[in-house]
């Protein structure tokens, strides 16, 4: 009688392993005591002392980890980061990781937390996927304590003349909840506040999450702070957090949060855990104070973008990129045969089921995010995440297909086998870093008008036809221009499921629209924010959360989280 072994959930495993004190994992990188803020035992913020003194160091390589047009459920793209790291540490080299906290939203919502997977995932898991360092709240905070302080000026007389119809800064919560995307405040009188239309977004689409993340410093933070447009005024001219005068409050509220958190795998590979944006509504990326430090302490720093590579690898080599010198050696493509299955016109039902004819055809998809990071002139290796549910002979069509196509390819196992599972796929880098010249580029130069730059990122990354514009959308072109914007980088909003701005077209969809419904400027951040399709700033909660699965023991242990 065959038994079916029993397979351990993420959290089971993480439970289950050994941590150790923080002060030794920051030993392995040369950092002392008083190098660290200490969170308990196995947490701590590397202090701005230790991060100035970083700055003069030399830089490690940086991997860049990004992936294919995924699943609602992810394709195992942080497992990868976490498990690559650990692997190149057991082949010797010296490594850390540099990833995103994790957000509330998806957390309790579909997709789950964002540690990775399996054995390759960085602990404590449990609170980094829930309050963690609490910078999250920080800038959850600093976000609303701003929008209070834009009502009270209304409220006391407004001297600054704000049009409150135009006001565009919202209220902030790390959570999905679809009925607080439009709401109306004031109400009640005149004690009450100015009655106008409000909105909430995602505390990670929040600017102050993009400007935190991309500050190089904590002055360069405030500065950045204080470029944030809040509102236009009557004579329709901007409004920013400077001309309020608050700059100093908020970067006040984020003096700790802006320092990275240290933590460690379960192979005990120190990682850097800091800053979350979206990669779908902003630009995906952990902060460059995190990834700049770790390429100090490491000779191999392995990092990750969010979703594809249409859109958080895309913003790191065009808007992270640009700052502070980070210039990735290689890029790992996370591909998954359930995804490029359902790429190639399975159902999310059917994904279990061996097709290789299924497979084959949404390999289309893969091959087009390595056209477009060869574009960008960069060495890459195709990771295969292989998952229980794969058959030998599907993943001996994917390799097939990547060897046809003359694409260097690894099979990685780093959910079932941690750090051992990477092997083959940090070996096969550390080959094409060899062979293969860096000639990184930049997509586009910053002098071209916004418009050339939305059109190249859409016809070269996205593989549109066309780019379509609103009547709103236009007028801000001319609008943002005239003003002196049209200097910044693009960072476009979109769907992850497709190259497209429509989620129902999978694959590799060719000669389709792209449609900007508006821009929004991101002065602070540094880029303007282009809005296709339906993405929503503020996600709402699917019909099955997966709160409702979670719980916790009577000695405090967090159950159904993953």
């Amino acid at each position: 009688m065959n038994v079916k072994p029993v397979v351990k959930s993420d959290i089971e495993i993480a439970q289950a392993s050994t941590m150790k004190p923080i002060a030794e994992i920051a030993e392995k990188i040369g950092l002392q005591d008083d190098d660290l803020e200490l969170f308990g035992k196995y947490k701590a913020k590397l202090s701005t002392k230790t991060l100035k003194n970083l700055k003069t160091k030399e830089s490690g390589k940086i991997i860049l980890v990004t992936s294919i047009n995924p699943t609602p459920a992810g394709e195992g793209k942080s497992t990868v980061t976490v498990g690559l790291g650990d692997a190149f540490n057991r082949i010797g080299k010296k490594a850390m990781i540099a990833m995103r906290e994790p957000s509330l939203g998806p957390t309790m919502g579909i997709k789950g937390g964002a540690t990775g997977g399996g054995y390759s995932q960085v602990l404590p898991m449990e609170d980094i996927n829930l309050h963690f360092t609490g910078d999250l709240h920080a800038i959850t905070t600093a976000n609303n304590a701003l929008a209070a302080l834009i009502d009270n000026h209304l409220q006391q007389g407004n001297q600054l003349s704000i049009d409150h119809r135009r006001i565009v800064w919202k209220r902030a919560l790390d959570l999905n909840d679809r009925a607080l995307r439009k709401v109306v405040i004031g109400l009640g009188g005149a004690f009450q506040g100015v009655p106008r239309e409000d909105g909430f977004d995602i505390t990670v689409a929040s600017e102050i999450m993009a400007v935190l993340c991309l500050a190089s410093d904590l002055q360069n933070l405030k500065e950045r702070l204080g470029r944030m447009i809040i509102a236009y005024n009557y004579e329709k001219q901007p409004v920013t957090v400077a001309d309020l005068g608050v700059e100093g409050a908020l970067t006040l509220l984020l003096k700790e949060a802006v320092k990275p958190n240290l933590v460690q795998t379960i192979e005990h590979t120190p990682a850097l855990i800091h800053g979350g944006p979206f990669a779908n509504i902003a630009h995906g990326c952990n902060s460059v104070i995190a990834t700049t430090a770790a390429s100090k302490l490491a000779d191999y720093v392995v990092t990750e973008a969010g979703f594809g590579a249409d859109l958080g690898a895309e913003k790191f080599l065009n808007i992270k990129a640009r700052t502070e010198g980070i210039d990735p050696e290689a890029v790992v493509i996370v591909a998954t045969i359930r995804a490029l299955k359902m790429h190639g016109g399975l159902a999310k039902n059917e994904l279990g089921k061996e097709d290789t004819v299924a497979l084959a055809s949404g390999f289309s998809n893969l091959k087009k995010h390595i056209e477009t990071i060869e574009s960008f002139g960069l060495p890459y290796v195709v990771a295969i995440n292989r998952f229980t549910s794969d058959s030998e002979n599907e993943v001996r069509t994917l390799k097939d297909l990547c060897s046809q196509a003359g694409i260097p390819v690894a099979l990685t196992e780093v959910w079932e086998k941690g750090g051992e599972g990477g092997i083959k796929l940090a070996e096969k880098l550390l080959e094409i870093l060899e062979e293969k010249e860096n000639k990184f580029t930049h997509l586009y130069e910053l002098s071209l008008p916004l418009e050339d730059k939305i059109q190249m990122i859409a016809q070269k990354v996205y593989g549109a036809g066309k780019v379509e514009y609103s009547t709103k959308a236009k007028k801000q072109l001319q609008d943002f221009e005239s003003v002196g914007w049209g200097g910044l980088p693009i960072c476009m909003a979109k769907t992850q499921y497709s190259l497209s701005d429509d989620p129902a077209k999978l694959g590799r969809p060719k000669d389709f629209i792209i449609t900007i419904r508006e821009l929004k400027p991101s002065i602070g951040a540094g880029f303007i924010v282009a809005l296709t399709g339906d993405v929503m700033t503020m996600p709402g909660l699917p019909k099955a959360p997966a709160a409702m699965n979670m719980d916790v023991d009577e000695e405090g242990n967090a159950l159904g989280l993953f």
